[in-house]
């Protein structure tokens, strides 16, 4: 297996430019000619294109939830008075097993790949303005409840520690110089609620990082798209179906569960952990991408008044706290109240295609492994109550846990936006402005995604993260 070079990921231009990975200030290119580009282009790969029936659209995003509606409200907002008719379709409209709203809600740039630490950077921008200035005027409701808390990851002797050194200077390199490095000392008295056995070393995001309400962001995404002019449809997309003959090669028609289909010029491809199976609904001689469904299990504890243990009660700011064994645990709210959480092992991970197993979370192993990790790491743990718990969809790229962004190279008219392992909601902002990038002016301006896409699946070329949890 080749380890594809991560170098030439990095930021091309936006508004923290200054602190360019490429190491200056980069001019950001304006939007020109967005609609004519986009249909001569069209043109040029399919013959179908059509927007004269009502069932036709220049833009048609499967998946709804935060990566599709990212994606839409970017496009219609850099394709303003264009006249782009943009559609969303969603099987589920309440959202009820979107995994977002089922997550931890975090954003860091605590990552090793100067790519994820650029996605979040913007990610950061977008929660504190963006959100609202591409809103503007649109009487959307913005605020996304962030809590600047901050991420605290642990690191072991040896390896775990050199890994987060390394990591902690891509960050600064990449602008995000407020991720401080703590030893065992700094980090016993800066939080003293941590047992700090078998660390070496911690990374604290000092700001620009923490969590958020999901719901929150998906819904303001999804009202500001619908505001802009984007149509969202409650249906289930069963297949993707390309024409006969030579021109063949791009999809002409989405068929829908109902029988009946849509056709348009290009299909993003945001289907979550359904996105693999999307892609196996063309057929032969299409290359299928490794994006699998898998379940991620949260848990809600309260602890008591004085804690346990014979350390202080994490307090009610507690930053977002990744411990060396992968377990997690943040605040919520007041009142002694934290959701936490783990990856299962990996002999236990499996494929999940059936919501009966979601409606339950995995009790065991919170029991034998959740709550011994975080009550070791913060001894007031010791003694909880779970309050709530639940599971939801963990879309998963199987090659190398990172997000599948750009043009599929078997279907001219198909762009793929899904596999993000766990970081897609933190990173829909950035995913949803490079995507609207990709189709209104054929490339990126802003951070070049070009390592995250589909060619490195063909080629069997992962880019690892070392900051998948």
């Amino acid at each position: 297996v080749a380890v594809m070079s991560a170098a030439r990921c990095c930021r091309i231009g936006s508004s923290f430019a200054s602190r360019s990975c490429l190491g200056g200030r980069m001019r950001q290119l304006p939007v020109l000619s967005v609609v004519d580009d986009l249909r001569a282009s069209w043109h040029r790969r399919t013959r179908s294109f059509s927007t004269s029936s009502a069932g036709s659209y220049d833009v048609a995003i499967v998946g709804g939830g935060v990566m599709g509606s990212s994606i839409a409200l970017h496009v219609v907002s850099a394709a303003e008075g264009r006249g782009l008719r943009v559609v969303v379709v969603e099987r589920d409209p309440t959202y009820e097993w979107a995994s977002a709203p089922r997550s931890a809600g975090g954003i860091r740039q605590q990552f090793s790949l100067p790519v994820n630490v650029e996605l979040s950077l913007y990610g950061v921008e977008f929660l504190r303005s963006g959100l609202q200035e591409i809103c503007s005027g649109l009487g959307v409701d913005t605020d996304v409840q962030f809590r600047e808390n901050g991420y605290l990851i642990l690191a072991p002797p040896g390896s775990g520690e050199e890994a987060l050194r390394a990591n902690v200077a891509t960050q600064h390199a990449c602008g995000a110089t407020w991720v401080s490095l703590l030893g065992p000392a700094e980090l016993e008295t800066r939080f003293p609620f941590l047992s700090t056995d078998g660390i070496a070393l911690g990374a604290f995001g000092e700001r620009n990082e923490g969590y958020f309400d999901p719901w929150a962001l998906l819904q303001a995404m999804r009202k500001g798209a619908l505001a802009r002019g984007v149509e969202y449809i409650a249906k289930d997309v069963v297949a993707l179906e390309r024409g006969a003959g030579r021109g063949g090669a791009s999809i002409e028609r989405l068929r829908l569960a109902d029988g009946s289909t849509l056709s348009a010029g290009v299909v993003v491809n945001a289907a979550g952990p359904f996105g693999g199976r999307l892609v196996d609904s063309l057929g032969a001689g299409v290359a299928p991408i490794p994006v699998v469904p898998r379940k991620r299990s949260v848990f809600l504890v309260r602890v008591g008044a004085e804690g346990a243990g014979g350390r202080p009660k994490p307090p009610d700011n507690t930053p977002l706290t990744i411990d060396a064994s992968g377990a997690y645990f943040r605040s919520e709210g007041m009142g002694g109240r934290f959701i936490c959480g783990t990856s299962p092992r990996p002999e236990d991970d499996r494929d999940c295609h059936d919501l009966e197993v979601l409606r339950h979370a995995d009790e065991a192993l919170f029991e034998e492994t959740i709550w011994p990790a975080i009550a070791a790491r913060a001894p007031a743990f010791e003694a909880l109550r779970v309050v709530a718990s639940w599971a939801g969809f963990y879309e998963y790229n199987t090659l190398d846990q990172n997000g599948i962004v750009g043009w599929h190279p078997d279907v001219p008219n198909l762009l793929v936006s899904c596999g993000f392992s766990g970081h897609g909601l933190q990173q829909s902002p950035g995913v949803g402005r490079a995507c609207a990038e990709l189709l209104l002016q054929g490339k990126y301006q802003t951070i070049d995604l070009t390592c995250l896409g589909v060619e490195r699946i063909l080629k069997n070329e992962p880019v690892f993260e070392r900051g998948i949890y």
